[in-house]
């Protein structure tokens, strides 16, 4: 690289630098970062930052709830680019004139987000198609930033205490692996072609044809579709639509791709599904969610455990399905489930909220240092996105009974009725074989304890706070006897003639005084400046 090239990104760099300190020192995050001022931060420093904070409010695993609920509110809606400037883009992705390709391209977009701007174009054919143009030198700005943040983070005030509890840098990394999926329309292309075949067989589910042949990783061609959202009531109503069966199809879709496909749509805000010809139309797949087969089977069981109310199976679930990042307390977690499922185990299945129950576990997740796999933070999203949807059109669906029904047939379709007979007959084989025994193990048992040698080992486990408490109780006892041998030994010696003196008093029995009311000092101070610590806190 060249000296006046580097010379020109440092003062660059260094611009940017002082626009983003700029920012936080109007907005005083010194006294603190509150869910509002976070979101007003990131829009004043600009597109870039309102895509990192999308991107966050995916973290409900990490974030607490009230910062993921503000961040979903980042106004999406940027200004657009020039047309020239959409059309420089178009040139150099085609190699050649845009108007080669299109008849024509409306130059006023019809909506411009952080990354690309959509415009409405007539293909050479008369097709109507809408393009996708990523935003010129988003991708350098991001990377940009995403360096610039790392640098910055160290500076920043804990949010919620969140410097404490997760690596910021591990979180960015994460969330620049996410925004380079969105930045390229490539990936968006095939999303779309899987979705579309993951879901060829649904008759009432429509993908937008994708023009593979005019889609590069910079620009994204697929057909124009012309009807209305699926919160726009009144329009649908009056086109004679049901709207609690568009609802039903609307849930048991996106179980199906939760549960089936394990690739679902991760923003399935209004704004991306609209009703066609009977049809519900899903777009933007920009943004997707995967889950594994493992996920799905451990989700499931999760499921399951809540609706029968079975503790250690949403345990289990929840401890298979996450990765510890800090010290495992099994214990805590059995009963912070417990209470989870006492407050949501006696709601009907009707009432129950699937997207509230989800957000719940993982703040339990969260207390118990529990980290989620990606495709289950976006699944919280979506789930989000869907309640919201559903509130408005069916507000009488529970997506939690479709969820469980879906679990139930999918469960008795895929049982192998052979392997789990097999697996039973050994079950009752070796329990009935295990059985016979327990008379016999019975009458041994009883036997050693008329004599006297029966044996019992117990593990005797105690919290943290009780351990702490024993350790300065007996350190605090073994100074205090310490002090008191000092005090006595330094007064017999001080009755004896014992040389050499000071003022009369023999060495040895002063410097005795001496240690013990120093110790008696340090031990006077250090409680006080723990009360003072605790009234401070207060």
């Amino acid at each position: 690289m060249a000296p006046n090239e580097t010379e020109h990104i440092q003062k660059e760099n260094g611009s940017r630098l002082r626009e983003i300190t700029a920012v936080l020192h109007k907005y005083k995050i010194s006294r603190g970062v509150t869910p509002e001022k976070l979101r007003l931060i990131l829009e004043e420093l600009g597109p870039t930052y309102v895509k990192l904070g999308q991107i966050m409010s995916l973290h409900s695993d990490i974030l607490p709830k009230r910062y993921c609920d503000e961040l979903m509110k980042l106004n999406t809606e940027v200004t657009p680019m020039p047309f020239e400037v959409v059309e420089e883009v178009l040139d150099h992705s085609y190699r050649g004139h845009w108007d080669e390709i299109f008849a024509s391209m409306d130059p006023d977009p019809i909506g411009s987000a952080s990354i690309a701007q959509v415009h409405r174009a007539t293909l050479k054919n008369g097709e109507e198609v809408i393009v996708k143009v990523e935003r010129k030198g988003i991708y350098d700005t991001m990377a940009r930033d995403i360096r610039l943040l790392h640098r910055a983070v160290r500076l920043l005030p804990p949010v919620a205490n969140l410097k404490n509890l997760v690596d910021l840098n591990m979180v960015l990394d994460e969330m620049w692996t996410v925004a380079q999926e969105e930045m390229d329309f490539l990936k968006e292309a095939a999303n779309m072609e899987e979705f579309a075949a993951n879901n060829a067989d649904v008759t009432y589910i429509k993908v937008p044809r994708l023009y593979r042949e005019y889609t590069t990783s910079h620009v994204l061609v697929m057909e124009y579709i012309d009807a209305p959202a699926i919160n726009e009531t009144e329009t649908l109503t009056r086109q004679g639509y049901d709207l609690d069966e568009i609802g039903r199809k609307f849930v048991n879709n996106f179980i199906k791709q939760v549960m089936e496909d394990g690739f679902f749509h991760a923003d399935p805000h209004p704004g991306n599904v609209k009703i066609e010809d009977g049809k519900i139309v899903w777009l933007d797949m920009g943004m997707m969610g995967r889950l594994t087969e493992r996920d799905r089977g451990i989700m499931v069981r999760g499921v399951e455990g809540i609706a029968m109310h079975d503790v250690s199976k949403v345990t289990d679930a929840v401890l298979d399905l996450g990765t510890f990042w800090g010290k495992q307390d099994r214990d805590q977690l059995y009963r912070d489930l417990r209470d989870f499922l006492q407050e949501y185990g006696s709601r009907s299945m009707g009432s129950i909220d699937l997207g509230d129950t989800l957000e719940a576990l993982m703040d339990i997740m969260k207390k118990n240092h529990i980290g989620m796999p990606h495709g289950m933070t976006m699944l919280a999203r979506g789930l989000t996105h869907m309640e919201g949807v559903l509130a408005e059109i069916s507000p009488e669906i529970s997506m939690m009974e479709i969820a469980v029904d879906r679990a139930s047939e999918n469960w008795l379709k895929s049982l192998d009725w052979k392997a789990e007979l097999e697996k039973n007959a050994r079950r009752l084989y070796r329990s009935g074989t295990k059985g016979i025994e327990l008379p016999s193990l019975f009458n041994d048992a009883l036997k050693e304890y008329l004599k006297g040698q029966g044996r019992m080992n117990l593990k005797l486990e105690t919290s943290q706070e009780f351990s702490q408490l024993v350790w300065s109780s007996v350190r605090n006892l073994v100074i205090g006897i310490c002090i008191t041998g000092l005090l006595l030994s330094s007064s017999i010696l001080c009755t004896t003639d014992m040389a050499p003196k000071v003022l009369g008093i023999p060495v040895l029995g002063a410097l005795g005084y001496i240690i013990a009311f120093g110790a008696i000092f340090y031990l006077l101070a250090r409680y006080g400046l723990r009360k003072l610590r605790q009234w401070r806190r207060r």
